[in-house]
Parts: C-alpha cells; sequence; structure tokens
C-alpha cells in the first residue's frame, strides 16, 4: 500500500487554513452589512463602507473566498486519494494558491472602492477577471492531469462532480465575462438589454448550480462515507443523480426573470426545469443521508458527521423551496423580498457552510498529523451555535419576505396602494434586528472554528510518512 509520501498534502493544507481565514472575512462583511439594514448610521457616511460596497464583497468572500478555497482544498486532497497519485505538478498546484490569494486581494481592495461591473457574483473588473481565467486553466490542468495519471481504473463519483463544477464554472465565466475594456479599472459587457440579462442569469444561477452544488456534492460522496465509516448508499443512484443534475440545472437560469421583459416561453422553460430540478437534487440528499444507514447512533458523538448529514437537510430544503419559488404565482409574491434572502442562506449557511466546515475538520487533523481535532466540544458548540444562528436568520427572513409581498400587492377599493414603501420597511424593522443576531452566533461558530483549527495546527507533525492512502469507497 502506497504512504502519504506520494501526495501534496501541502497545497491542501495552505488552502484549508485559507478556507477558515476568508470564512471569518466573509461572514464579518455579512454581519456588517446586516446591522446596517437595520441601523443605517452605521457606514458612517463613508462611502467604502456603504451597503452597496460592502454587500457585493460580502458575497464575493463567501462564495469565491471562503467557498472555492474549500472546493480547492477538498477536491486536491479527495482527487489525490482516490486516484492514489500525486497532483499532476506541485509548481503549477501551488500557482492556483498564490493566484487565487492575489484574486480576492485584488477583490477586497477594489470593491470597497466602487470598482464594479455590476453583475451579480460577477462584479470583479476585466484586469481581475482575466487573472481568474489564467488560475482556473492551472486548476482545471492540475485536477484533470491527476485523473489522466491515475493508477486506478475507476473514476469516483466525487471526482465527476468536481470536474463538472470545474468546466462548467471555466464556460459560464468567460461567457458572462466579455466586455469591453475603457479604461484600466472599467469596462461595459458585450451584450445589452434582456439579453445581458438573460446572459447574467444564466450565469448566476449556474454559479449556484455548479459552484455552490455540484462541488459540495463532491464532498458528500466523499466525506460522508469516510467520517460514517460506511459505504455510499447507493453507488448506482449517485451516477444517475450527476446527469439528471448536471443536465438539468443549465436551463434554470430564467426563473430568476419572471415579469421582466424576457420573453415568457423562455420564463417559463426556466420554470420548468427548476422543477424538474427537484428530483435528483431530492436523489443526492437522500443517497447521501442514507448512507448513515446502520450508522445512527454516530451521530450521538460525532459533531462533525452533524454537520455533515444536517447540511444535506439544509440542501433538501433549499432545493424544494427554489423549485417552489419559481412558479410564476409563486414567484408573483416572493420576488424582490426578503424570502429570497431567506431561501439563499438556507442553502449558503445551511448547506454550503456546514458541508464545508464538517469537510474541513475532517481534514485539519489529518493535515497536521494529529488524531482528532484540538477540541471535540469546541466542535459540537460551533454546530448548536451557528444551527440557532441559521434558524433566526432564516426564520426572521421568512417572515420578513411573506409579509413584504403581501403588503407591497395589497389595494384598497378605489385601486390605491394600501401601504407605503416606507411603512414595509418599518414594518420590517425587527426581523433585521433578529436576522443580524443569527447572523452573528453564526460568525461566532467561525471564529470558535478558526481558534480551534490554529490550535490543532499550530504544532504541525509532518504527515508525508503519516498518513496511508486509502482505496475509494465503493457501494
Amino acid at each position: 500500500m502506497d504512504t502519504g509520501l506520494n501526495y501534496n498534502y501541502k497545497i491542501v493544507r495552505q488552502f484549508t487554513i485559507a478556507t477558515v481565514v476568508w470564512g471569518v472575512i466573509g461572514m464579518l462583511m455579512g454581519v456588517i452589512i446586516a446591522a446596517q439594514l437595520a441601523w443605517p448610521a452605521l457606514n458612517f457616511d463613508t462611502p467604502w463602507l456603504t451597503y452597496g460596497r460592502l454587500r457585493p464583497l460580502h458575497t464575493n468572500a463567501v462564495i469565491f473566498a471562503f467557498g472555492i478555497c474549500g472546493l480547492f482544498a477538498t477536491s486536491y486532497y479527495v482527487v489525490q486519494r482516490t486516484c492514489q497519485v500525486r497532483l499532476f505538478s506541485d509548481k503549477l498546484s501551488a500557482f492556483t494558491f498564490w493566484g487565487w490569494q492575489a484574486v480576492l486581494v485584488a477583490a477586497t481592495i477594489s470593491l470597497p472602492m466602487g470598482f464594479t461591473r455590476g453583475k451579480e457574483y460577477a462584479e470583479l473588473e476585466w484586469p481581475i477577471a482575466i487573472l481568474i481565467t489564467v488560475v482556473w486553466v492551472a486548476y482545471a490542468v492540475v485536477f484533470f492531469g491527476t485523473l489522466l495519471k491515475r493508477k486506478v481504473k475507476h473514476i469516483y463519483v466525487a471526482n465527476w462532480f468536481f470536474g463538472a463544477y470545474i468546466l462548467a464554472v471555466a464556460v459560464l465565466h468567460v461567457v458572462n465575462g466579455m466586455a469591453i475594456p475603457v479604461s484600466a479599472m472599467k469596462s461595459y459587457s458585450v451584450y445589452s438589454g434582456v439579453q445581458d440579462a438573460m446572459i447574467q442569469w444564466w450565469y448566476g444561477h449556474n454559479a449556484v448550480g455548479f459552484i455552490l452544488t455540484a462541488g459540495y456534492l463532491g464532498m458528500v460522496y466523499y466525506f460522508i462515507p469516510k467520517q460514517a465509516e460506511r459505504p455510499v448508499y447507493s453507488y448506482r443512484l449517485s451516477i444517475v443523480h450527476f446527469w439528471a443534475l448536471i443536465f438539468t440545472y443549465m436551463w434554470a437560469g430564467p426563473h430568476h426573470l419572471h415579469y421582466t421583459a424576457l420573453p415568457d416561453w423562455t420564463q417559463s422553460i426556466g420554470m420548468v426545469f427548476s422543477l424538474i430540478l427537484l428530483a435528483p437534487s431530492w436523489g443526492g440528499m437522500i443517497n447521501g443521508i442514507m448512507t448513515l444507514s446502520g450508522a445512527w447512533h454516530k451521530l450521538r458523538s460525532d459533531p462533525i458527521l452533524k454537520f455533515l448529514i444536517v447540511s444535506l437537510s439544509f440542501y433538501g430544503m433549499a432545493t424544494f423551496e427554489g423549485p417552489m419559488m419559481s412558479i410564476k404565482t409563486i414567484n408573483s409574491l416572493s420576488h424582490y423580498t426578503d424570502w429570497g434572502i431567506a431561501h439563499v442562506h438556507a442553502g449558503a449557511l445551511g448547506w454550503v457552510g456546514f458541508i464545508t466546515m464538517g469537510s474541513i475538520y475532517y481534514l485539519v487533523p489529518r493535515l497536521a498529523g494529529k488524531t482528532s481535532m484540538h477540541s471535540t466540544r469546541l466542535i459540537d458548540l460551533h454546530f448548536w451555535v451557528a444551527t440557532i444562528g441559521i434558524v433566526l436568520y432564516i426564520a426572521s427572513m421568512w417572515i420578513a419576505g411573506v409579509m413584504q409581498g403581501l403588503m407591497w400587492r395589497a389595494v384598497n377599493p378605489d385601486g390605491t396602494l394600501t401601504y407605503t414603501f416606507v411603512e414595509g420597511v418599518k414594518a420590517t424593522f425587527p426581523y433585521y434586528v433578529i436576522r443580524f443576531g443569527g447572523g452573528l452566533l453564526y460568525l461566532s461558530g467561525m471564529l470558535i472554528m478558526a481558534y480551534n483549527t490554529w490550535m490543532t495546527m499550530r504544532d504541525t507533525v509532518s504527515v508525508d510518512a503519516r498518513i496511508p492512502a486509502l482505496n475509494p469507497i465503493h457501494a
């Protein structure tokens, strides 16, 4: 059996630490802007502290810094372990780390300064977008090069999901990012009007579909079986899940543009494929949860497994709610309200956050040459603090969103609006305060994780010869 000497754990360790650091930064930005929504004076009349500047910084820090650093770490770890070979190129993998950190630092500087393309999840201006492309090509070469030189014939299903996410994001980023530069930090999209909106939400929803879903399902299919010490419930279902999800997700973007200038038939296609998407999404959720068959008792004593399994519960919740909100009659109530914020954060905090945290908790002690994290009790505390935070957050936003929708559509007998917009904002205030409290709890959990990671990593033992390579888990 090969030893860990054949693997590049340095790059995994670097991205693991970066995931935790950027997680704290991204969630701190979220708490700051949540506080500003409740108490607007907290921007101190400083342009680079305003909501409009910090909100894109928050989304980029959480998705592209915390989220994608976690995907780099786990994909590099999983592809080596399941292919039983070292990464294709140590130099290229090192370039992906430093190149990606350069992207994130550039985003952290440019967004508060007001440099933005104004496109959701694609705000970064053209020089940074080009750097993203270069780093991503290097990432693809490392990942697929490792697959090509694998020592086992079989390609484990986690790598299918990681591979799909890498390829899809490359296409999405390049097509949506087509722009004409007019200065060093300003460009204009080559698309215009409704075409620009269509391309943007084809990109925007598939950023959710391929970064925030497919990539993290790669974590599900590796780390849950490993932590539970059980095979995947159904390997056949995992393959069906993969192809159904990959095909269906690409068509769902137009549901963001109901009741707009987008042609009605295009809106309807987005709605139909969103409804179909429920089947593969729940198939994957059930496959992950049923992997615990015969090992449910482990949830009592294993907080890492709690993170991993509860993340699937939030995945199921978010992927039921999304198709439901894509139905035009429901969308007419929910669109532009805080119901959308609740939906996004049920997925982001509960699904993406928890599956990433559980996977990082799995990796950290192994990368530090330890048998466990510094404190299992702190992992458990993190889980409960974060879970309470999520519940407060999404429940308050659900209530606020439905209330907003009902207030905005209420009319008097003479056809005039019953409520002014300001009355809606005033009625929403207490829910914004609760949302801030929930976000603060979630951030507190991330700080607990950062401390626990620091204490585990600070006396890192060389792991090159300590961790044996295990065969990939098959059903």
